[in-house]
Formats: C-alpha cells, sequence, structure tokens
C-alpha cells in the first residue's frame, strides 16, 4: 500500500529514457483521510511525467489547461506547494459547479535535480499526480466522490453516465 505513485516514476526514470519523453500510468493509492463528499481513503491515481530539454512550470500549467479543457473544465486555480521531490511545485484546483468551490484536482512540480542527477537525468522533468475519481465527480456532475468509487457507486448509474 503507497501514498503516491512516485515510486512508479522513478522506476522508470532509473532504467534510462531517452530525451524527449514521456510516460503515464493509473494505480491505485491510500490515504489516511476523513473520508467526505470529495475524499476517500482509497482512490486511483494518474501519475505522469514529462522529460525534455527547456521545460518550464508555465509548459506544465499550459499541459494541465488543455487537459482539463478538454474535458470541459475551463476555471482552474494553481496554488504553489510544498513536495519533498519538487520545486518549483503546485497543487491543481478545478472549480465545481454543484459544490460552488474549488477542489484539489492534483499535485504537481519539477523533479528537483539532485533526485534526477544520481539516475544521469541533466533535463528538467515536469510531473504530476492527479485524482482519477475527483475528474470523474466533476466531469458528470456527482455532488459526492462516494457516488464514483466505492460500496456506494451505483454501477448502473456509472454506466448511463458515460459519454
Amino acid at each position: 500500500m503507497r501514498t503516491h505513485t512516485t515510486s512508479v516514476t522513478f522506476r522508470y526514470l532509473s532504467r534510462g529514457i531517452p530525451i524527449p519523453s514521456k510516460y503515464f500510468s493509473i494505480d491505485r493509492v491510500f490515504r489516511n483521510e476523513a473520508i467526505d463528499q470529495t475524499h476517500l481513503f482509497e482512490f486511483h491515481q494518474i501519475e505522469g511525467f514529462v522529460a525534455a530539454d527547456n521545460l518550464t512550470l508555465r509548459n506544465m500549467m499550459g499541459i494541465f489547461k488543455e487537459f482539463y479543457e478538454k474535458l470541459g473544465i475551463k476555471k482552474l486555480k494553481f496554488k504553489p506547494v510544498y513536495n519533498p521531490y519538487t520545486e518549483p511545485s503546485m497543487e491543481i484546483y478545478g472549480y465545481y459547479e454543484k459544490l460552488g468551490k474549488l477542489v484539489e484536482m492534483g499535485n504537481s512540480g519539477m523533479f528537483r535535480p539532485e533526485t534526477l542527477l544520481p539516475l544521469g537525468i541533466k533535463c528538467p522533468v515536469i510531473a504530476w499526480g492527479l485524482a482519477l475519481e475527483r475528474l470523474a465527480m466533476l466531469i458528470h456532475g456527482f455532488s459526492d466522490i462516494r457516488q464514483v468509487f466505492g460500496p456506494q457507486a451505483d454501477i448502473q448509474m456509472l454506466r448511463e453516465a458515460r459519454r
């Protein structure tokens, strides 16, 4: 059981990667969270990273803006945050009409050079972990994340909500 999927990213980075590279994975993670309408203790994380010369935080923000816009989420907010492996780091929030507030969608940052140099990687690497169930909640208009994942989820309703 793990709290994030960064270990998957570093496993790929440690094998040696061509530059430029893009990698993505989806896996289950577990957190010590109080369960409420936007938090679960178990969920799926969309992990990704891009390694290329001349990448910046602005590139990463552009990726998120385009990604979420294609899914119909147009109001985003980026908030600086501390992460042990990345600097700068930021949380991504999407505005959720049904709740009338911003909901955290994920976390991201640029890997610190001291984490990459031992692996022989000398270019910038941007990385993120996004919450799959929160994304589904926003896209399909559910008011509670437990409607999307877990024992309270109605499988038939989820099948009908597909686009």
